[in-house]
């Protein structure tokens, strides 16, 4: 069974492909019989075989010098048919616009690629128009290319020169014929008996090329793979240096590479090349703009330059005193990734022929490698030079500092961390001091290492959420016990409790090393706080010298350039001292007060001063109802762990928390210190991180089947008088002032709402355009004249909106604004429409039952739209 007119099944498929006519194709394969189906992907199946062999020949490595070999045959046949002394094929590059041909070398087995531009001397004319051209004398000819005859080797008297047209009616390729036999020229019977073969010489020349530059692009890019894969094998830059000549060299079949480092600040060129020995390095130093590697440096343009000899800026020194013969050089400049100049390649003597153009597109996708390689290198040197560098400031540091990873591990500890948990650092042996202490804390968990309290809770905290901890006055207590390190004549080192004095042969060392208290037996001390060590390795407190340090603790994270959390880090500040000091003024004073006492004088803050602040009071909803059936315990446990959570929200935002309020809680953002960014933004900001924390809060209570627990959150801002307020036997520092005593009435007013968080129109305008917010009304709390507008906090605008919250807000905000416009009709409608949306939603259900009395018993001319609260 056949088909009709089949032709290149593949083709068809192709061509009805890219003009968007594969319905057609669908339909043609739809009207055919089971049998010409068959045949169909018979046909389909040995043009995909045919395809399948050309791959396998494009890939074969022989086939560049098969083809080169075709081209050599055909070319001496072409002479001897036609009587030709001299006959060269140039093939046609249109992509570059030039003729190229490969020439024997004075008789050898080796042949120069040559390439002249298409539009230059006889062959290019050939080939640009298509003409014939028999010319009997050249010399006189306008179109005669001295330079052409050079390139070539041989002097031309007469000439026939040919083009040769592919199967698509392009030119391909020119013949040229020259010094026909018999010193006579060429006649037109010559150019016939060249028409005979053209056609078919065209079909070969055409499929030569295409599998020619199919070879030789594959090759390419199998050795730039082959080369980029190898550059990133090392971050050493000497290393790095010989990987790039030595990849660059094979990927280019050259002779010699050599890669020159751009040292801007000197203006020089740097290298090393191998010694004579062979195993050492040698470094050379050449002027940015001296020599080719010079001029590329300082122009950044490529060079290829056929015959070094002939290029003025080449130097033959070296060549004179080592009698190596350099004939041709292809050297590019090496860019990073911000496009700046850091390097030189420069390759000498192409293996059998000159660096082509397709050499130079080879060497500059290498080169780009070859930059980031460079790149990286140099990167991880700094990076050697600055971890370093860290590490130095790290020591000079007076406070403990402890770095650690993800999993809270430490990674670096300071000598004064070790002097801290007691390490003898300015003993005589603080060298082995240091290393024992260290061999057993890195790597370690450094809540396991540092007893203390709920520091695991703040650096997983910091780690998880990037915040950061201050918490002031913590207490550290750790055990020190002795040990003997025996080196014995073998030099094995052994540990032991000092429980006696034994006579060896051996010399003994003792040492101190760290014991932390036993968690559920305070009499017990374990060494290192190691989780596996038997009952019988357990110090009693008699065996141990306990020591106890107050400290201020600070958690922050470690972050990457992109804002990521890559670590933690823990500083711990020795106050020991100042806390015995403080403890005694603390018996007239709170301690937050004696802290700024100490530090500022008692005089000094006794002395208030006006700051324009938010101020945010929350309180527990249902507070009494909540607690009525539980014990005194339980209610102190409840409180402890709800303000626990609270309060981080507060200092996750830089917030000061004033005080506490029974089960209510009052924080100050922007005193006693300014804040980095916007206090209304920051006070927002942990009102909703309040509300997401309340959220697990209460999904843990459930889980324990307990009474879920709401807050009421209200945020004001102004100016108030800050200090510290009250007696000389009694103070504390706190804020005063309208913006207070309003935080404090909307705190009050989100009950009346049924809403959780509300802010006064002063906070509002400090980040409106930040936040989410639904304008709730315009109230006059109690004890005030002047109205304000409130709004019921959304949510921030890194969250968008759904729909249906976007629907019921627009609803919402339409029936105010007919409210106000004292169209009660249409306000109804409104706030109906936003009902069926969210039937349960207290502010509307006031605003309607409001809108309603007011259409039936219209508010008087002076009607303003505020609402006064009665209570609050």
């Amino acid at each position: 069974m056949t088909l009709p007119n089949p032709g290149s099944v593949l083709a068809t498929l192709t061509e009805l492909t890219q003009v968007n006519r594969t319905h057609a194709l669908l339909r043609r394969v739809k009207d055919l019989s089971v049998n010409e189906f068959v045949c169909l992907l018979d046909f389909i199946t040995a043009e995909f075989q045919q395809f399948l062999r050309a791959i396998e020949l494009i890939n074969n490595e022989a086939l560049e010098t098969m083809l080169e070999k075709v081209l050599e045959a055909i070319t001496l046949k072409i002479g001897q048919i036609l009587q030709a002394e001299h006959t060269a094929i140039f093939l046609v590059d249109h992509d570059k616009g030039q003729l190229w041909s490969k020439v024997p070398q004075d008789n050898t087995q080796k042949f120069l690629e040559i390439r002249t531009p298409i539009t230059v001397g006889i062959p290019g004319h050939v080939a640009s128009t298509g003409q014939y051209l028999n010319i009997s004398e050249t010399y006189t000819h306008p179109l005669f290319s001295p330079e052409l005859e050079k390139q070539m080797g041989y002097k031309i008297h007469n000439i026939l020169c040919m083009p040769v047209i592919s199967s698509k009616n392009k030119t391909v390729a020119v013949v040229q014929l020259a010094n026909k036999t018999g010193n006579i020229p060429f006649n037109y019977d010559d150019e016939e008996r060249f028409r005979d073969f053209a056609a078919s010489i065209g079909i070969i020349l055409e499929s030569c090329q295409s599998f020619y530059v199919a070879a030789r692009n594959q090759r390419g890019a199998t050795a730039l793979l082959r080369a980029t894969q190898t550059l990133g094998q090392s971050l050493d830059l000497e290393a790095t240096l010989q990987i790039v000549m030595e990849q660059a060299r094979i990927l280019m079949q050259a002779d010699r590479s050599t890669l020159f480092l751009y040292r801007k600040e000197m203006s020089e060129l740097w290298t090393k090349v191998a010694a004579a020995d062979g195993t050492n390095l040698i470094e050379i130093r050449i002027p940015a703009n001296r020599g080719i590697a010079g001029y590329v440096a300082s122009t950044g343009e490529a060079l290829n330059i056929p015959d070094a000899y002939k290029d003025p800026r080449f130097d033959p020194t070296t060549d004179r005193k080592t009698g190596y013969v350099t004939r041709n050089i292809l050297c590019l400049p090496v860019f990073n990734s911000a496009n700046e100049l850091i390097g030189v390649t420069q390759l000498i003597n192409k293996q059998q022929s000159s660096f082509t153009a397709s050499d130079e597109e080879f060497m500059r996708a290498f080169n780009i490698q070859a930059g980031i390689a460079l790149e990286n290198a140099r990167l991880f040197e700094n990076v050697l030079l600055e971890k370093q560098y860290q590490k130095d400031i790290l020591q000079s540091l007076s406070d403990a500092v402890i770095s650690t990873d993800m999993a809270g591990k430490i990674v670096t500890i300071n000598d004064a961390a070790l002097e801290l948990l007691g390490c003898p650092i300015g003993d005589a042996s603080t060298k082995s001091n240091k290393l024992l202490w260290e061999q057993n804390l890195i790597g370690r968990r450094v809540w396991e290492v540092v007893p203390i309290e709920n520091l695991q809770m703040r650096l997983e905290d910091s780690l998880k959420t990037g915040a950061k901890h201050y918490v002031p006055e913590q207490s550290l207590i750790v055990g020190l016990y002795q040990v003997t390190s025996a080196v014995s004549d073998s030099g094995a080192l052994s540990q032991c409790p000092v429980l006696s004095f034994i006579q060896e042969s051996v010399s003994k060392t003792q040492y101190l090393s760290l014991a932390v208290r036993d968690r559920h037996n305070p009499d017990i001390f374990i060494p290192w706080n190691q989780p596996l060590t038997p009952k019988s390795k357990f110090l009693t407190t008699d065996r141990v010298q306990i020591l106890e340090r107050s400290i201020n603790l600070t958690v922050n994270p470690l972050t990457n350039p992109e804002g990521g959390v890559r670590g933690g880090l823990v500083v711990l500040e020795d106050i020991s001292q100042e806390k015995r000091m403080k403890t005694t003024m603390s018996r007239y004073l709170t301690p937050h007060v004696a802290e700024q006492v100490m530090a500022l004088g008692e005089d000094g803050l006794m002395v208030g001063e006006r700051k324009e602040v938010t101020i945010l009071f929350s309180d527990i909803r249902g507070y009494t109802t909540l607690t009525e059936n539980l014990g005194a315990a339980e209610v102190v446990s409840l409180l402890n762990q709800y303000f626990e959570t609270m309060v981080e929200a507060v200092f996750n935002y830089e917030g000061t928390l004033d005080k506490f309020i029974g089960d209510a809680l009052m924080a100050v953002f922007g005193a006693p210190l300014p804040l980095t960014e916007n206090h209304a933004w920051r006070a927002v900001q942990s009102a909703l991180d309040m509300r997401h924390r309340l959220e697990e809060f209460n999904q843990r209570r459930i889980i324990q089947a307990q009474p879920q627990i709401h807050i009421g959150i209200g945020i004001s801002s102004g100016e108030v008088v800050s200090g510290n307020i009250g007696s000389r036997k009694r103070m504390d520092y706190t804020v005063i002032g309208d913006g207070v005593n309003l935080s404090s009435r909307l705190e009050g007013v989100t009950k009346e709402y049924g809403c959780d968080i509300l802010l006064s129109e002063f906070t509002y305008q400090l980040c409106s355009d930040r936040i989410w917010v639904r304008q709730l009304d315009r109230i006059r709390v109690k004890g005030k004249h002047q109205a304000v507008n409130i709004y019921e906090l959304v949510g921030d605008r890194s969250t968008y909106l759904d729909a249906n919250t976007q629907e019921f807000l627009f609803h919402y905000h339409t029936g105010r604004s007919a409210y106000l416009s004292r169209n009660f009709s249409q306000a109804i409608a409104c706030f109906e429409a936003a009902k069926r949306i969210k039937p349960k939603d207290q502010a509307v259900n006031i605003h309607l039952e409001r809108a309603c009395n007011y259409q039936e018993t219209p508010p008087p001319e002076s009607w303003d739209g505020v609402w006064t609260m009665l209570t609050k």
